[in-house]
């Protein structure tokens, strides 16, 4: 089974991620946690560094290549792997990054998409922007802007496939937030053995 989390920065799809991998493996089953990031954290503290900003097309290139590249891999490892495959972002994160950041969705990514497996879900971590800003502060690792965020929100819930992922609330407290996506998982799981 092939998993996906999505969400904006700061959702915590990576402690998600994180978390129910530990959680399945303690319960005695297999788990294969895959990140598909594309170096936006990398990228922000830079910016934020030098004071400087990439121009949107020059992003994108930088983060679909990365992003492309580790989801061909992400997919590749989890076509050998028996056991749950929870993949930490996907190449939907970089479409809805395209749409917040007024670019075009283009046809590459929708036509990668289309051929690659299709995941048995897409959990997608749902959360204000002014949530998951004042985390990102607090964390401390990375930056991001209130308004990015916003976009980014609204980037995601314009994309078409959006109606298809699985909605879990993403600001009540993390052993709450995996006890539902192992609850959403488990119901995944057994309409596809039906």
């Amino acid at each position: 089974m092939i998993i996906v989390l999505t969400g904006i920065d700061g959702s915590g799809k990576s402690t998600a991620a994180r978390a129910l991998a530990s959680s399945v493996r303690a319960e005695g089953g297999r788990a294969l946690l895959l990140s598909n990031h594309a170096g936006r954290r990398v990228m922000s503290l830079l910016s934020a560094r030098l004071g400087v900003r990439l121009p949107a097309k020059l992003a994108d290139a930088v983060e679909t290549a990365l992003r492309v590249g580790n989801v061909l891999v992400s997919h590749l490892r989890a076509s050998r792997f028996d056991g749950l495959v929870i993949m930490d972002r996907h190449l939907h994160c970089q479409l809805a990054l395209r749409t917040a950041n007024g670019l075009p969705r283009g046809r590459f990514l929708p036509w990668l998409l289309a051929r690659l497996p299709e995941p048995d879900a897409i959990f997608h971590l749902d959360i204000d922007p002014v949530e998951a800003h004042h985390r990102i502060i607090v964390r401390g690792t990375d930056s991001e802007s209130l308004d990015d965020l916003a976009a980014f929100q609204s980037g995601y819930r314009d994309l078409p496939e959006y109606a298809r992922f699985v909605k879990l609330d993403a600001s009540v407290p993390a052993q709450q937030l995996i006890a539902a996506l192992r609850s959403r998982l488990d119901g995944v799981a057994v309409t596809n053995t039906i």
